[in-house]
Order: structure tokens, then C-alpha cells, then sequence
């Protein structure tokens, strides 16, 4: 059977919440919250922190996490990924997960193993669900994605998008998520192709598989978890928590 990695790229120097890996959230490190989560994920075969900071990896290795160290030039996430993914050529499928999405479903991981190992024409999966609050959808902080008929990517934008031009029937905006899911040999293709126009329009690196011809398949989920961009953002999670524990709620 293919064996699935998940790899999870963390940086320190974030130019909205320098720090933001260990940032401490219910008493534990954002980054800590991710990992855990991921560990739950029943399908993944391993799971990495790949990092190019010290002070990073010597908190990940206090927590027991597997650690691969990399270079300080990469531009994006995925460049850091495919690093990883060139020495551990045990791994047949990759899953991309945000550093900063404490509250991720590990199901979600599962679904994405579970939807590349069984159809093999997906090379690249990721996931969208509807906005909670459709006012949300205007943020060009938010990123929507819209889809086929066979669930697979037509665009992503910061836009809102479609454009609801008589209103009726109201659109269901999906946000999407920033996790994917690819098989080994697109992830590598993937960071070989140079960033296209689309992409360093919208500052959103998903379309540079689309403008090359590849599909992204989406799963679209009921729900999403919310990520944590900047202090703010972690000091709202925060209560969220706390808000959650007062009324037994277990994440």
C-alpha cells in the first residue's frame, strides 16, 4: 500500500506574528496543537516538522517529534515539503498541513489519504467548506475556491467568487483550507514549474497547478477549523477554548 507522510512547515520569521510556532495557546505550543492533531490521523504513516529554525526543532524534539531540517531559502511551504519528501523516497503520498491550524480534523487527513489511494486520477487534493458568516467571503484575507460538477478546482481567489449577479438563489462561498494532499511525483513537478501569472496576481501558489494543466480535487467539507494568521487571531482562539472548557466541551 502507498505510505502516506504528513509533513507540517514551520517558520519562524512571520512577518505578521514573528514566533507564532510556539506562541503558547491553552498552554501548549500552536505548532504542539498541530502535531497532536496530526498524530490522531489514522492513516499517516509518519508525521514530520520541517523547519529551518533551531530553536523550533529543539522544542519539537522535546515533544518526541520527528524533525527534518532545511534550508533557509525556500519561498514557500511546499518548497520546504519537497525538500523532505526528496530523501524520504519510502513515501508514496504527501499531505501538506498548515502550521498554524491547531484545531485541524484529523479525519480530514484520513479523507485525503483515503481519496488519493483510491482514485488515481487525483495527483493533488485539498479541501474548502461553506462560510459560517458569508460576510466573510468579501475578505480578500479569506481564500474562496470554486468547483466542478466533479468536485474538482475551477478557481481560487481572494474575490468573491462567483459574482451573484441577480442574487437568487443566495451563493454558498466555500473557504478553502489549506491543507493538501499529492502524490510524491506531482509535489515534485510542482515546485520545479516557475510561479505563473494567476499565482503572483493573487499571491495564491494552488493556481500554479491549474494554469499547468493539473487538476486539484476538493473535498468539501460541513465545517472547517479556523487558522491563526496573526495575535489576534490566537488571542480569539484562546477564548474560544477556554469558552469550550467551561462548558465541557471536548475538542
Amino acid at each position: 500500500m502507498n505510505k502516506a507522510v504528513g509533513i507540517i512547515p514551520a517558520r519562524w520569521g512571520s512577518t505578521r506574528f514573528p514566533g507564532k510556532p510556539l506562541y503558547q495557546i491553552d498552554g501548549k505550543p500552536l505548532l504542539r496543537h498541530v502535531w497532536e492533531r496530526c498524530l490522531r490521523a489514522r492513516k499517516l504513516s509518519s508525521v514530520i516538522i520541517a523547519t529551518d529554525d533551531m530553536r523550533i526543532a529543539n522544542a519539537a524534539f522535546d515533544w518526541g517529534a520527528e524533525i527534518a531540517l532545511t534550508s533557509l531559502h525556500h519561498q514557500s511551504g511546499t518548497d520546504r515539503i519537497a525538500e523532505v519528501v526528496r530523501n524520504a523516497k519510502q513515501y508514496a503520498l504527501v499531505i501538506n498541513i498548515q502550521g498554524d491550524e491547531p484545531l485541524l480534523d484529523p479525519d480530514l487527513i484520513d479523507q485525503m489519504v483515503k481519496r488519493l489511494r483510491s482514485d488515481r486520477k487525483i495527483d493533488i487534493v485539498t479541501a474548502a467548506h461553506p462560510f459560517e458568516n458569508p460576510a466573510e467571503a468579501s475578505s480578500p484575507h479569506q481564500v474562496k475556491v470554486v468547483v466542478d460538477l466533479h468536485g474538482n478546482a475551477l478557481y481560487f481567489s481572494r474575490a468573491a467568487v462567483p459574482f451573484p449577479r441577480d442574487q437568487s438563489p443566495p451563493i454558498k462561498y466555500l473557504r478553502h483550507q489549506g491543507v493538501y494532499g499529492f502524490r510524491r511525483r506531482a509535489l515534485l513537478q510542482f515546485v520545479e514549474w516557475k510561479p505563473t501569472p494567476l499565482e503572483r496576481a493573487e499571491s495564491l501558489e494552488q493556481l500554479r497547478a491549474l494554469e499547468n494543466g493539473v487538476k486539484v480535487h476538493v473535498l468539501v467539507t460541513k465545517h472547517g477549523s479556523p487558522g491563526v494568521d496573526t495575535l489576534a487571531d490566537a488571542k480569539a482562539l484562546e477564548q474560544r477554548l477556554a469558552r469550550a472548557k467551561r462548558r465541557g466541551i471536548s475538542r
